[in-house]
C-alpha cells in the first residue's frame, strides 16, 4: 500500500487536513501537526506524529520551534519513507515539503480556503517545487499556471 503523510499545522490548516479524511484509508498514512491541546485528542482515532507548536509571539520559543520541527520532519521522511506528502500548510507543512522534496517525494499542496486572491507565504514557496498545487478558489488558479482548482474542502 502507497505511503503517505498528510501535514498541517494545527488550526484551520488542520481542520482542512481532516476534510480529507476519506483518503486515509486508501493509504499507508500518518498524519502529523502541531501538539496543541486540540490536535492531541485525536492521537487516538488516527496514526498520528506531532511537531512543536511555536508561537510567533515568543521569538526564541519560535526558533527552538522551527529547529526543533526541521529535525524531527526528517526523522518522520526518512524512517516512514512516505512516497507523497499532502499538506494544506501552514509553516509546518512547508518545512515537511521542502524535506520531503530533499529526499525525493512527490508533494502535493492545497492552497488555504482563506486565501482567495494571493498565494499565502507558505504557499509561494511550495509552488516552485510542488508536483501538484491546488487551490480552492478559481480566482487563483486563474493567477497561477500551475495551480489547479479542486473547489473548496470546507
Amino acid at each position: 500500500m502507497k505511503k503517505v503523510i498528510f501535514v498541517s499545522s494545527s488550526g484551520g490548516h488542520f481542520s482542512e487536513i481532516l476534510r480529507l479524511e476519506k483518503l486515509f484509508n486508501e493509504y499507508d498514512y500518518i498524519l502529523v501537526t502541531e501538539k496543541t491541546d486540540i490536535t492531541y485528542d485525536y492521537k487516538d482515532k488516527y496514526n498520528m506524529q506531532f511537531l512543536k507548536y511555536g508561537p510567533n509571539k515568543n521569538k526564541l520559543k519560535y526558533i527552538w520551534a522551527i529547529i526543533y520541527n526541521v529535525f524531527k520532519c526528517i526523522s518522520i521522511v526518512v524512517s516512514y519513507k512516505p512516497e507523497t506528502i499532502i499538506t494544506t500548510g501552514a509553516q509546518v507543512g512547508g518545512i515537511m515539503c521542502f524535506i520531503g522534496k530533499l529526499f525525493g517525494k512527490k508533494i502535493i499542496y492545497i492552497e488555504s480556503l482563506a486565501k482567495i486572491d494571493s498565494l499565502s507565504v507558505t504557499g509561494r514557496n511550495v509552488y516552485k517545487f510542488a508536483d501538484k498545487f491546488y487551490v480552492q478558489w478559481e480566482t487563483l488558479a486563474n493567477k497561477y499556471e500551475k495551480a489547479e482548482y479542486i473547489g473548496r474542502l470546507m
